[in-house]
């Protein structure tokens, strides 16, 4: 979960406890008012009455009203009390959240400033060296030769939810090592790696139409059930069954060539998705944080230098035996049938 996630639901818990304690307040008036009417009318009573009797216990029902009334507003004090430092809280955890919105926007418009300097930069080389074009004319033609060789832009999808309530995982990292190889691989400028946090069912379809990716990536938890875990609004968990996953898959199955569940016990939803996608990845049991990261960034990184979906994902099992981790027979490649897992491409340069 981003930072900003965590500030943000910080500050809406402190704003629901400040709602109670005003509900619990409100209460305790509402309870002094009444009790000031019962003992405006017992005091009227004794003043009708000439019986000692009637007089005694309406003295008797004061006194009893009165001392509800002052525990009334001993509980209002310490609500008040409650309040100012509920205030407090919720002041700090706001100044936190306006901080990090600050420190984010900051980040954006830097980066957005350092794209459109590094386009104003390449505007330039490219009218420098149209200005020499007649020595550069052959090395020009075959620049544009090699661009006519780059694949179509494909967008890889990463479907992240870590709820609050489950262990853990470094899905950050494994999203940044996945970022790293797609960017250190030959077809780069091929390969849009867009990222999706925190996911509830809602977000799935939504994120599918607005971005229609090539491969979808789920990162997070999995249940021995075939089940995957994605988030509530409180951000807990919200257990989805391979039945519905299947069901999305094969409702958006248009364009998507890959789906890789790098979640826990994901071999049963990979095996039934592919009957709608052309490949699908699954783990077999349970799978180590270091493993997924390992094993999905080669993976990716192989995807980028136009290697076959087969090869991928062998070179992505033998990095995790190169880098000692014994996790190598856990994922499991599915591949649609009457497709040829060697010769299916994804990141393919024309010829």
């Amino acid at each position: 979960m981003a930072i900003i996630d965590t500030y943000r639901s910080n500050l809406s818990r402190k704003q629901s406890d400040l709602t109670k304690l005003l509900i619990d307040k409100a209460k305790e008036q509402k309870k002094i008012s009444d009790l000031s009417v019962k003992i405006t009318r017992a005091s009227d009573a004794i003043n009708r009455s000439k019986s000692t009797g009637t007089i005694q216990s309406k003295m008797r029902e004061i006194a009893r009203f009165e001392k509800e009334l002052a525990n009334s507003n001993k509980k209002i004090a310490a609500i008040e009390t409650k309040n100012s430092k509920k205030n407090k809280e919720i002041q700090d955890a706001q100044i936190k959240v306006d901080k990090e919105l600050a420190s984010i926007d900051k980040k954006r418009i830097a980066e957005s400033k350092r794209l459109r300097n590094e386009q104003e930069q390449n505007l330039k080389n490219i009218s420098s060296t149209l200005q020499h074009h007649d020595d550069l004319h052959m090395e020009t033609k075959n620049q544009i030769k090699e661009l006519k060789r780059i694949p179509d832009k494909i967008v890889v999808l990463f479907l992240a939810s870590n709820p609050i309530d489950q262990e853990q995982l470094r899905l950050d990292e494994e999203a940044r090592a996945i970022s790293e190889m797609i960017r250190k691989s030959k077809h780069r400028d091929s390969v849009s790696f867009e990222t999706c946090w925190a996911v509830q069912p809602i977000d799935l379809l939504q994120a599918i139409n607005e971005h229609k990716p090539s491969i979808i990536h789920f990162s997070g938890h999995g249940s021995d059930k075939d089940e995957i875990i994605f988030q509530t609004n409180d951000g807990k968990t919200k257990i989805v069954s391979k039945e519905a996953i299947v069901q999305t898959m094969m409702a958006s199955s248009d364009g998507i060539r890959l789906v890789f569940f790098n979640t826990c016990y994901s071999r049963n939803q990979a095996e039934a998705v592919a009957e709608y996608v052309e490949a699908t990845i699954g783990m077999n049991t349970s799978i180590g944080d270091e493993a997924a990261r390992v094993f999905s960034s080669q993976f990716y990184s192989s995807i980028g230098f136009g290697l076959s979906v087969k090869q991928s994902f062998e070179q992505a099992k033998a990095l995790l035996m190169l880098e000692g981790i014994m996790e190598e027979d856990t994922p499991e490649l599915f591949i649609q049938e009457g497709i040829d897992s060697e010769n299916l491409i994804i990141v393919k340069p024309e010829k």
